[in-house]
């Protein structure tokens, strides 16, 4: 297919801010894909090059970017950055220079959607001497070969940041559109479920092709990451009960991370993350425990990594251990300094066959038979099935006193969902206001804060993925990196990120998550979701979590409506 097809589905899809008629334009350009042999297009329209499991990404700085256009246009560095300052979008910049680009030869070649893919999947493969040059070069060869528009999307491709509006809940409608009825309502379930399981639209879209049947066999895959089932917040025990029924499973809540450790036919294990992110090589320990004290085959086990301290035992705090994520250096140092223990509570996969429609209680016999427990390696995490109020109290409690989170209560009758927030279990904490938001825009300080970024715009977001500000946070943080997250360790973060500036204000890219606390929330026109947080402050900086975990506007107005019930109670 031509790029240029592809680029017009982006200029439509960018000017149009209607869920409803971005489901019109991208179902009626799947249709051309639906005959198209290689469905991997699709990955072009969400900005990425490789399907969601895959942890690769494209890797390439603004700085590279320029570089790579001023080869492709002729244009010095100068001019190229001060036109990116004007508009703060490097594609846009693109377009202007190779529209004012005279040469015939900019246009000697039609452009394809293959060879974009091949180009950009090139680059993450790329290492050694002469690697950035061999980048650019990769990159200006695209270049050259555009039209303006093309240029455009090209570099948003190439900056992960392709600003046409598109979520998951869109292409997931557009694909029930395309192959099935779209007042059937089971069709979106099946395709949402499916995609879950397989983190793929391009399969997702060829499968549902075939029809329903397919979709259903759309089956999860050891080695391959998928979508973990989340658990809605309840603030007591009776209500617990009253969403999962009784009996039910209670087990401790870890104040960890979580992690999907996957064992396949070759006996390779593989660690993911909530993100999705492939951790294998920063948990080299974490291999050893799956291939000595899990007695299966192939499995995929959901869990919770819990750091200690090695002199005394003691569990330590989400926050000192969360630099193992993205450590990539010195594990081995890491790894004594910052020990982990794997806390397992589910089983996804077990030799050879797909366990999400098992009954939980049966799942947890399959973990009880097959993991041989090992303190400070691998156990299985503190359970008790009750129906008794007082005992989960108890339990509870003696979570609480062990310095863990709260408790997770779960029915024990239910499957496991991935990516859903359903009643098959919720969670139970302290009475605590506070949610996961993503930073959108930041503020330098002034005095003895001046040159760090001390203020920070928060976002959640809305069904379509589209982030609303909810607030400003600028306490919580630390001035001495000794004492924890600093405002110096987050300015350096956001700098890497910032898109654009005004004034002392800068936009970033939506990457970095944090959790705030508050004290209520407000009704607000200020902001964009419609509510604003009374007094927020910044609890902890959520490296294993993404964009898509942060929280909903449902959520934020579920939480509005249980305070207002609570006042007028």
């Amino acid at each position: 297919m031509l790029y240029s097809e592809l680029c017009e589905i982006y200029e439509k899809l960018e000017k149009t801010p209607s869920r409803l008629e971005k489901t019109e334009i991208l179902s009626s350009f799947l249709k051309k894909i639906k005959k198209e042999e290689n469905k991997e297009i699709l990955y072009l329209l969400k900005g990425r090059i490789f399907p969601d499991y895959d942890s690769r990404e494209i890797g390439i700085s603004e700085q590279l970017t320029i570089k790579a256009l001023g080869r492709a246009t002729g244009t010095e560095k100068d001019k190229i950055v001060k036109e990116w300052k004007k508009s703060g979008d490097l594609g846009e910049v693109a377009f202007i220079l190779i529209k004012k680009k005279k040469q015939s030869t900019l246009f000697s070649k039609k452009l394809t959607t293959e060879k974009v893919l091949e180009n950009l999947r090139k680059l993450p493969e790329l290492e050694g001497k002469g690697t950035v040059d061999k980048k650019i070069g990769l990159i200006s060869e695209l270049i050259t070969s555009s039209s303006g528009t093309e240029a455009k999307y090209i570099v948003r491709t190439l900056l992960a940041d392709l600003r046409i509006g598109l979520g998951d809940s869109t292409i997931r409608d557009a694909i029930v559109w395309v192959c099935f009825d779209k007042d059937d309502k089971e069709s979106y379930v099946l395709v949402q479920e499916s995609y879950d399981r397989t983190t793929d639209f391009a399969l997702v879209l060829e499968e549902a092709c075939k029809g329903k049947k397919a979709l259903e066999e759309a089956e999860i895959t050891p080695g391959k990451p998928l979508k973990v089932m989340l658990y809605p917040k309840v603030t007591s025990i009776k209500e617990a009960f009253e969403v999962v029924g009784k009996p039910a499973a209670c087990e401790f809540k870890y104040d960890g991370f979580r992690m999907l450790i996957n064992k396949d036919e070759k006996g390779k294990i593989r660690i993911f993350t909530r993100r999705l992110d492939e951790v294998t090589k920063q948990f080299p320990e974490v291999e050893g425990y799956a291939k000595k004290h899990v007695n299966a085959k192939t499995f995929i086990l959901d869990s919770e990594a819990v750091g200690f301290d090695p002199k005394t035992g003691r569990s330590k705090q989400f926050q000192e251990i969360s630099q193992r994520i993205k450590r990539k250096y010195d594990i081995e140092k890491v790894q004594k300094e910052l020990p982990i223990e794997i806390n397992v509570f589910d089983i996804l996969f077990y030799n050879g066959k797909s366990l999400l429609k098992t009954p939980f209680i049966e799942r947890r016999k399959i973990l009880e038979k097959i993991i041989q427990e090992k303190k400070h390696m691998i156990v299985l995490a503190d359970q008790i099935i009750t129906d008794n109020e007082k005992k989960v109290s108890e339990f509870y409690e003696k979570a609480l006193a062990e310095g863990e989170e709260g408790i997770m209560i779960k029915n024990l009758q239910s499957g496991y969902k991935p990516g859903a927030r359903v009643g098959y279990g919720v969670k139970l904490k302290p009475t605590e206001n506070e949610l996961d938001l993503v930073i959108i825009k930041a503020e330098y300080g002034t005095g003895k804060r001046g040159g760090w970024l001390t203020s920070y715009t928060v976002a959640c977001r809305n069904e379509d993925n589209e982030l609303l500000e909810i607030g400003k946070v600028s306490t919580g943080l630390k001035e001495k990196p000794e004492e924890g997250t600093s405002f110096e360790e987050m300015t350096h973060k956001l700098k890497k990120l910032i898109k654009s500036e005004n004034g002392r204000e800068v936009t970033v890219k939506p990457e970095i998550v944090i959790t705030v606390n508050y004290q209520e929330i407000q009704a607000s026109p200020t902001y964009s979701s419609g509510y604003a947080l009374r007094f927020p402050r910044f609890t902890r900086l959520r490296e294993d979590r993404s964009i898509k975990d942060i929280a909903s506007l449902d959520e934020v107005k579920k939480d509005y409506k249980r305070q207002r019930s609570y006042k007028l109670g």
